[in-house]
């Protein structure tokens, strides 16, 4: 029997993030795009023009830059939520 699975991310909606932080977050998810590519690459995936696990291709092997708003949207939102879940525990983000 599978057990019913019920996601109880932290609730991060009271946070709201400044200029300077939503810049990191840009550069986060930059970075998270760069290292799900590598991942994807060191297991032999290359660009394709769709998603085929047969010839391990992908649409989204391309730089970050190139990707649409919609796949950038993706990355932004992981790195926001994760700065956002460490304001909320208490750490202060600071250069």
């Amino acid at each position: 029997m599978i057990k019913k699975y019920y996601p109880d991310p932290i609730n991060t909606s009271n946070i709201q993030l400044d200029k300077n932080i939503l810049e990191i977050a840009e550069i986060l998810a930059k970075n998270t795009h760069e290292v799900w590519s590598l991942g994807k690459i060191k297991e032999g995936w290359t660009y394709g023009p769709k998603i085929d696990s047969n010839l391990k291709q992908h649409p989204s092997l391309i730089e970050y830059e190139e990707l649409s708003e919609e796949q950038k949207d993706y990355d932004r939102n992981t790195s926001i939520e994760t700065l956002k879940v460490l304001i909320s525990l208490g750490f202060k983000i600071t250069k």
